[in-house]
């Protein structure tokens, strides 16, 4: 029986740390258990340093020197740090607590630091540093990794409606033919749903809180009565670490804002599902040919084969993404009492659901560079599908006050073969006047579109 005993790419139990590792690696130093020890650090540090500058005789403000040395530990910090951090663990089998004391090794450096050292995670809880570091990790691979994908396809969805803003097509509603488009506004309907899931995305505000055991300040009460801790708590949340402070909370903040974000991100997620299976569909049908490159193999026995892989993975992907995230957002929220542990080892996942978001939005953006639209193959399917004008003449029928409108067109096409020549031979026996049945013979399915250029070139 073959062994394996050493992680690598090839033996990483995730595609997200082993196949597909390249593209997620923007995410690693973030939403990792070494981004979660960096947060946890810079939590700790600005506490720390906001203690020492609240005001007590007994923790007097720290030098420039001191909180220099405090914010490198965070600026500097290194996978040597948290493998350190990682090495206290094994004795405390505590992961926040072996953040404490590692910072207390390096305060050991300078003696001001030193004598301050019990300072350092005063009054707090785990949950006091773990909610607002997993709201750091949650702000920043937002703003730097998610938004910044999800703005990519968005842009080139966009150039793409414009491009192709006057590229007629035909309609499939039902999977039958129906009213003529153009490619260019199907394209643009998908960018104005994504750009609103985009401002639901960027528009979460996440949140925070620093106040106890069970969030009441009872330990820092016992130290200092007369102190305002909430406001104190308030200031180092919003103004040092840029969060929105929670004032209710048990012994976790509640999560309702991480909820909310991983449902925006469902909602995107869902939007470019629904986008993938179309393209998927119009490559079936020839509107999109997609760009060769040498050496690549569709089939390993049909030669000609050229697959539109790069959708079918990122549909794969959004939805592994979606499960996860539906079931961080329905679990995180839920605590017994004051406080269970079953969202500790759940929130250790957030890095996996939106590896694959990331996943799936580099396999779209891959797919979109191939695709090319076949006109020509547009043009043709337009021209065998004469029935689609059947809805524009009946409704001029309706204007001029014609008897039965819908009937006769549903007569005259329903389950036939309509043509050109059939149809104008219909419109020539209508009881209109001249200009109107000159103007419905001028139209085709290939001019039969409505606004829908001027709409896909205003997105």
């Amino acid at each position: 029986m073959s062994s394996v005993t050493t992680l690598s790419a090839l033996t990483a139990l995730s595609p997200l740390d082993g196949r597909y590792a390249p593209k997620t690696a923007a995410l690693r130093p973030l939403l990792s258990e070494f981004g979660l020890m960096h947060r946890r650090v810079q939590v700790e540090v600005e506490w720390f340093i906001a203690l020492s500058d609240a005001g007590f005789s007994e923790f007097k403000p720290l030098s420039e020197a001191a909180r220099g040395l405090l914010r490198g530990l965070v600026l500097r910090f290194s996978e040597a740090d948290a493998q350190a951090i990682k090495d206290i663990e094994k004795t405390t089998n505590h992961d926040v607590k072996a953040v404490e004391y590692w910072l207390k090794q390096r305060c050991e450096a300078l003696p001001e630091l030193k004598a301050a050292s019990e300072f350092i995670h005063f009054a707090c809880t785990s949950e006091d540093i773990n909610n607002t570091s997993h709201a750091l990790m949650l702000q920043a691979a937002r703003e730097q990794v998610l938004l910044p994908a999800l703005d990519r396809i968005v842009d080139r969805l966009a150039a793409m409606a414009h491009a192709m803003a006057e590229v007629p097509m035909l309609s499939r509603t039902h999977g039958q033919t129906a009213s003529p488009t153009t490619v260019g506004k199907e394209i643009a309907n998908v960018v104005a749903r994504l750009r609103t899931a985009r401002e639901r995305i960027a528009g979460v505000q996440l949140l925070a809180k620093m106040n106890g055991a069970v969030g009441n300040y009872n330990a820092h009460l016992a130290a200092w009565p007369d102190f305002d801790w909430e406001a104190f708590a308030r200031r180092v949340v919003e103004d040092r670490l840029g969060l929105v402070f929670n004032a209710y909370t048990i012994q976790i903040e509640p999560h309702d804002a991480m909820a909310e974000l991983f449902d925006a991100v469902v909602r995107s997620n869902t939007i470019l599902i629904d986008f993938a299976r179309d393209v998927w569909g119009y490559v079936s049908l020839g509107y999109f040919r997609q760009k060769l490159k040498d050496g690549e193999i569709g089939s390993s026995t049909m030669p000609h084969k050229v697959n539109p892989i790069d959708f079918e993975n990122a549909e794969g992907n959004l939805g592994l993404a979606t499960a996860l995230l539906t079931h961080l957002s329905q679990k995180l929220p839920i605590s017994r009492w004051q406080r269970d542990l079953t969202d500790s080892t759940v929130l250790r996942n957030m890095g996996v659901a939106l590896g694959y978001t990331v996943l799936a939005h580099d396999s779209l953006a891959r797919g979109l560079d191939k695709l090319q639209v076949d006109e020509a193959a547009l043009a043709a399917d337009l021209d065998a599908s004469w029935e689609v004008l059947a809805e524009a003449v009946q409704t001029v029928m309706r204007r001029h006050g014609l008897p039965n409108p819908y009937e006769q067109l549903k007569a005259l096409t329903r389950g036939k073969d309509v043509t050109r020549e059939s149809l104008a031979a219909f419109i020539d026996g209508l009881a209109l006047p001249m200009d109107e049945r000159e103007r419905l013979k001028a139209m085709t399915p290939g001019n039969y579109t409505g606004r829908a250029a001027d709409l896909a070139r205003r997105i």
